[in-house]
């Protein structure tokens, strides 16, 4: 039975468990998903090792950049973004050989273009991890102009304390790339002057659970467009089987 996994730390807000497997049954595929949570990246070629019928790995917080240095491939976009979330894992005689792919950008362009009027030109990206970096690339794929959002001081950022309405009005894509809003602490949202905010504004949030964030609430208010994660996770899981099934040369 070939296996295939997550690697993360913390893995409880999990989707890909329960996508994957219910995939593997609905369409009588040998196969299962595991989840592999590992307290740091070094545990990685241990769970190679103990696992050989492994054939892909989605990698997620806090290792979708620290992965990069245990790959021996790294495809050209994955390579520009600077993150990994898809690994292809093929055995040539005793050679474990992992291919890194990047999903994210996918799944994420595809999801929010249909939302994009004229008037979207320029974007806030709240955060500058791994994920924010795929979205960055995407976006700018996609012709729009971006600024990182950052709590601290960072080259290439501005910080939440100095977003005024004015220019909430100029950047009116805001894409929220952190845990904050996530469950269980659905109580909190990104610090934003929510109320420059109105029809012109995309707010879109990579969290899904919940499905509704105060971040997407609290645009709402004030007749914002909003969307969760929870589309671009099933196009970017759709990615990452393409991407493990790829013709194995």
């Amino acid at each position: 039975m070939d296996k295939y996994g997550l690697i993360g730390y913390p893995l409880g807000h999990s989707f890909s468990v329960s996508y994957f497997n219910e995939k593997f049954k609905s369409e009588n595929i040998d196969a299962e998903y595991i989840n592999f949570e590992i307290p740091t990246i070094e545990a990685l070629p241990a769970v190679l090792a103990s696992n050989p019928e492994l054939k892909g790995l989605n990698v997620t917080i806090p290792y979708k950049e620290k992965v990069i240095s245990y790959l021996d491939q790294v495809s050209p976009e994955a390579r520009a973004i600077g993150a990994v979330n898809v690994i292809r894992i093929s055995h040539k005689g005793n050679n474990i050989i992992l291919k890194g792919y990047n999903s994210d950008v996918i799944g994420f362009t595809k999801s929010i273009e249909p939302m994009l009027e004229k008037w979207h030109k320029k974007a806030l990206i709240l955060g500058t991890g791994g994920a924010s970096k795929a979205i960055n690339y995407g976006l700018r794929s996609l012709g729009i102009k971006t600024v990182f959002v950052s709590r601290y001081e960072r080259p290439g950022t501005i910080q939440y304390h100095r977003i005024t309405p004015e220019i909430v009005k100029e950047y009116n894509v805001i894409v929220n790339c952190t845990p904050v809003g996530m469950y269980p602490h659905a109580d909190a949202c990104p610090m934003l002057p929510y109320e420059a905010m109105d029809s012109h504004t995309i707010l879109y949030d990579l969290i899904y659970n919940p499905d509704e964030t105060l971040f997407m609430k609290r645009g709402m208010e004030y007749g914002a467009n909003v969307k969760n994660g929870l589309e671009m996770l099933l196009l970017q899981a759709f990615a990452s089987w393409e991407f493990w099934n790829e013709e194995r040369s």
